[in-house]
């Protein structure tokens, strides 16, 4: 049995659920690309949100990436953002929030030693009922921030 949503989280209600859909990359160091993914966020009646996202290739139906993390509010409309990705990436992003829209930008990027170098990540949230839209800017590889990632998701009903 699920608990109730911590009175600290409840703003970030709107984001509890499974979300599918479709999205595209690109980067001017690699081959533009499709993808389908699944977004999870859920609670366990703690200050926080548990977030675990998974894509795959839209053609070949291919792993293509995997992040897990945390959405910790502070206060009613700022917002951090820890994530893990198993490619040896740690991100740390402080942000806002402001009704559906989710604003942030990394504070910390950390990479293991056999990880790609990325060095800012900036990622803008949408949800609208029950779309959820994202865009994600990227500063990697000698690289400025720029462009990186772009989807569209929807809830699926539990």
């Amino acid at each position: 049995m699920t608990p109730p949503v911590h009175p600290d989280i409840a703003h970030l209600s709107n984001l509890i659920g499974t979300w599918r859909g479709t999205g595209a990359g690109e980067y001017p160091t690699i081959e533009s690309f499709r993808y389908v993914e699944e977004v999870t966020i859920g609670h366990v009646g703690k200050p926080f949100l548990a977030y675990s996202q998974k894509t795959r290739h839209a053609e070949t139906d291919h792993p293509l990436h995997a992040e897990q993390g945390y959405f910790r509010p502070v206060g009613l409309d700022q917002l951090e953002l820890v994530v893990a990705q198993p490619s040896g990436i740690v991100e740390v992003h402080e942000g806002t929030i402001d009704g559906g829209e989710i604003e942030l930008a990394s504070v910390i990027v950390a990479t293991s030693s056999t990880a790609k170098e990325v060095t800012t990540v900036r990622r803008c949230l949408t949800v609208d009922g029950d779309t959820m839209r994202y865009e994600v800017d990227m500063g990697a590889v000698g690289q400025p921030l720029q462009h990186h990632l772009r989807a569209e998701l929807s809830r699926v009903p539990s």
